[in-house]
């Protein structure tokens, strides 16, 4: 019984040798390329627009603004660098927080 299948695959492997059908590889990929369609549109897309709305809200903070960070600190902007802002949390209690860690600006601020 074992050499039944040792001879069905040495057939298959002789006729898959030659020149195959173009029209047939491209049906064979076509379920990948859909499949890429459909992470672009439903998964990469939507990220890259949601990165590119998050560093237009960094660059445009300003003093005053109200923000929350990553780590779910609320406070009011009193001060901005390049790469860090100064962020008054509570009365006359002000921490450096690195721009990047800033995750939205607070609706009244």
């Amino acid at each position: 019984m074992l050499s039944f299948f040792v001879t069905e695959a040495h057939a298959m492997g002789a006729q898959g040798g030659g020149g195959g059908d173009p029209s047939q590889t491209l049906m064979g990929l076509m379920p990948l390329l859909l499949m890429f369609v459909i992470f672009y549109f439903l998964l990469i897309r939507p990220q890259q627009k949601r990165a590119k709305e998050h560093k237009a809200m960094l660059e445009a903070l300003q003093r005053g603004d109200e923000i929350v960070t990553t780590g779910g600190l609320q406070g009011k902007i009193t001060g901005i660098t390049d790469d860090a802002l100064t962020v008054e949390i509570a009365k006359d209690v002000r921490v450096k927080v690195d721009r990047q860690a800033v995750s939205r600006k607070r609706a009244g601020g």
